[in-house]
């Protein structure tokens, strides 16, 4: 069985693949897909995402506000933790830091960060890492807000050899996306061969970032499996040990999803 660690089940443009929702994961379950994890980006879109994904049992939730998502920015300390709280929630997030797209307006994504971070310490949570071009300030606030006492996992990862390999010494795992299977991604995957995979997970990020053969399409939990391929071509391993190892460490670190 594999696991999608982080998708965006609420944001899939449907009309597209002629199909509702349960369509999309019925595809995914036959490509031996057998858990999701519907990842938030805003709580002024969370109740929209919940009743999206309410029905499906193998379907987890998490809950946070993206960092370039500021209409969100408003929000309360207490708002956040009241709604991440909930036992259907399973880690908190995406939260981070994002200098590459929005720079503008680091000190509100630092605010923001912290934030999630001290609600995941007091709800015992994971939490789940966007970082992009802020590979100094995420390590620092992770550290600073004792992060190491929950774990997580820095998702889509991209960033340095050494940035994942500090993330690991603090309990987080890294997430590979269809990233890897870019023609331009030689060092995120010389870093993949490097990493354990012990703490590795997959995920599509969907619906973004297809991978290889999918490009140009939009992407869908189904194409996790060739993500997972292509991870276990770098590893040296099966892909049935692939699956294996990482969906054990997909549960392992989201302990509050159901396993069947």
């Amino acid at each position: 069985m594999l696991v999608d660690s982080h998708c965006h089940l609420d944001r899939l443009k449907l009309k597209d693949f002629e199909t509702d929702l349960a369509g999309v994961l019925e595809n995914a379950r036959a490509q031996g897909v057998g858990h999701f994890l519907c990842v938030s980006v805003s709580l002024l879109d969370y109740p929209k995402m919940l009743a999206a994904v309410k029905d499906f049992d193998d379907v987890s939730v998490s809950c946070g506000v993206h960092p370039l998502h500021q209409e969100d920015a408003d929000y309360t300390y207490q708002e956040l933790i009241d709604l991440a709280a909930d036992p259907s929630v399973v880690a908190i997030g995406e939260t981070g830091l994002d200098y590459h797209y929005s720079p503008e307006t680091i000190e509100i994504q630092q605010t923001s960060f912290r934030k999630h971070v001290r609600a995941a310490v007091e709800l015992n949570k994971p939490l789940i890492i966007h970082t992009r071009d802020a590979r100094e300030d995420t390590l620092q606030i992770l550290k600073e807000e004792g992060a190491d006492k929950v774990g997580g996992v820095l998702h889509c990862f991209t960033e340095s050899l050494d940035m994942a390999l500090q993330a690991v010494e603090l309990g987080f795992y890294i997430s590979i996306s269809g990233i890897v299977t870019f023609k331009n991604a030689a060092e995120l995957q010389e870093t993949v061969r490097q990493l354990p995979l012990e703490r590795l997970l997959v995920e599509t990020d969907s619906p973004w970032l297809a991978p290889i053969p999918h490009r140009g399409k939009q992407n869908q939990p189904a194409y996790v499996k060739d993500v997972a391929k292509f991870v276990a071509d770098l590893k040296g391993v099966s892909l049935d040990e692939l699956a294996k190892v990482t969906t054990d460490n997909y549960f392992k670190l989201f302990s509050l999803s159901k396993r069947d």
